[in-house]
């Protein structure tokens, strides 16, 4: 199935796709695509449902983010080799780890604010593995029993405050719509091999990043089951799975930076597209910034 959230923004009412590309209403059937409802005995009934006979939404409403209530939104950093070589930095001997604030998470399709001060927005398209079942020092075996399903994942970054203002990567990670994830959240069961999946995103209409899930350094069974060694992970958990090379950090001669009216389209094979236009924090009225930070 591809599940999905639609309606303004904190309205949001769960959905899913049906064969001919339509939105079909699960409101009524389910609260909403999250956590309690990401279990393997919820999806299974989902999967019962006859989805020709759902309400069928008209127009072409706001695609919301596809989880609802994410507790945590794990981030595993330069598991490209070619991508760690872009930043300069050594491939990992283990999963590189850091969260991003839930509060960054915003819709597919939604604009990105350019924070203030920043000087180095970055982008990085991601594939994203939605929890559903808790994972709890779960072995690399049995770590896909704990998969729900997929997303992609534009993992945002600010560069300088990333990298150049010392602590952790978190600050530069976390700023408000630096977590567009959707357009649907793509139960394992449509995807044969997660790890064989073409991942690119264009920038104004340029290739910059056209890669392969298959060139992952560590897998996903081996990122979940590393993941619950350190903490349990909840049914709803996101973990951004880290984005190939073609980020503007490594572009030559120079770093390219977004600026403000740029649009990233990006997406995954068999996964879904996004598409985000950027706008400068200091050009989004104080209201929407609230709402976007409320969302």
């Amino acid at each position: 199935m591809k599940l999905l959230r639609y309606g303004e923004r904190g309205k949001e009412r769960p959905g899913a796709l049906d064969r001919q590309g339509r939105i079909r209403s699960l409101a009524g059937l389910i609260d909403d695509i999250q956590g309690d409802y990401l279990v393997p005995a919820e999806l299974a009934l989902l999967r019962s449902i006859d989805l020709e006979t759902l309400p069928i939404v008209t127009g072409t409403p706001r695609l919301g983010p596809c989880v609802a209530n994410v507790g945590k939104f794990i981030c595993v950093g330069l598991n490209y080799a070619d991508h760690a070589a872009e930043s300069g930095m050594e491939t990992p001997s283990e999963p590189v780890l850091f969260f991003k604030a839930t509060s960054a998470i915003s819709g597919p399709n939604d604009d990105v604010i350019i924070p203030r001060n920043s000087r180095k927005t970055d982008w990085e398209v991601e594939l994203g593995v939605v929890i559903g079942r808790e994972a709890r020092y779960v072995s690399e075996a049995t770590a896909m029993d704990h998969v729900a399903g997929y997303c992609v994942i534009n993992d945002l970054s600010e560069r300088e405050f990333q990298l150049e203002r010392g602590g952790q990567w978190v600050k530069g990670k976390s700023a408000d719509t630096f977590g567009p994830i959707g357009p649907w959240l793509v139960t394992k069961d449509e995807v044969p091999d997660p790890h064989d999946l073409s991942i690119w995103l264009d920038l104004d209409g340029r290739r910059v990043q056209n890669s392969s899930t298959r060139m992952m350094i560590f897998r996903i069974p081996f990122l979940v089951s590393y993941i619950s060694q350190f903490m349990s992970l909840q049914p709803g958990d996101i973990i951004s799975t880290g984005t190939p090379p073609g980020v503007g950090l490594g572009m030559k001669p120079e770093p390219v930076y977004l600026r403000e009216g740029q649009v990233m389209h990006l997406g995954i094979e068999e996964i879904g597209e996004q598409r985000q236009r950027t706008v400068r924090a200091e050009s989004v009225g104080e209201h929407l910034l609230a709402g976007v930070a409320a969302r």
